[in-house]
């Protein structure tokens, strides 16, 4: 190891499109203000209102919105891809760095998305399948046209490369 990365491995260099961190609060409050909300009306209709009781609820739903608020901020901090000739990079995770790498010559496939929010933003995912047991690699948040311009990019550099991708 050498400064916490493994071994001749650098930190990829790209970061998702700041926009993410947008679409990621948005994300967070679709999904945890309604369950937020549930915790209260659950307590409001369903108990005879103890005040200990309300206060956990409190700091739950209060818990749920500060979660969707900072970890899109966390997460834009420290998620990072890159793509080199020879393999593509990604690290994800806040407590525990996840690396990903996928040489060229074992992609099978390239994929990009772009959910209904996600084009709100401007955004879009490419998801790189390859013949690992581990799954894809998604990278995730990039502006729409960079993402296309990405796959394109893969896509000739995988054609180019000899190997199976078994």
């Amino acid at each position: 190891m050498n400064g916490g990365t493994p071994a001749g491995l650098r930190p990829p260099r790209n970061q998702a499109d700041p926009r993410a961190v947008a679409w990621w609060t948005v994300q967070g409050l679709i999904l945890l203000v309604p369950v937020a909300a549930a915790a209260v009306a659950a307590y409001w209709i369903l108990t005879s209102r103890p005040v200990w009781l309300g206060a956990c609820v409190a700091l739950f739903a209060a818990g749920c919105v500060a979660l969707a608020v900072v970890g899109p901020r966390a997460t834009y901090r420290v998620e990072r891809w890159e793509v080199t000739d020879q393999a593509v990079y990604t690290r994800k995770g806040w407590l525990t760095h996840t690396w990903r790498v996928a040489p060229m010559s074992r992609i099978q496939r390239v994929d990009t998305a772009r959910g209904p929010v996600q084009r709100l933003f401007g955004l879009a995912d490419v998801t790189v399948t390859t013949a690992s047991s581990a799954g894809a690699i998604k990278i995730e948040a990039l502006d729409h046209e960079l993402a296309a311009e990405l796959a394109e990019r893969l896509t000739a550099l995988t054609q180019a490369t000899p190997g199976d991708a078994t």
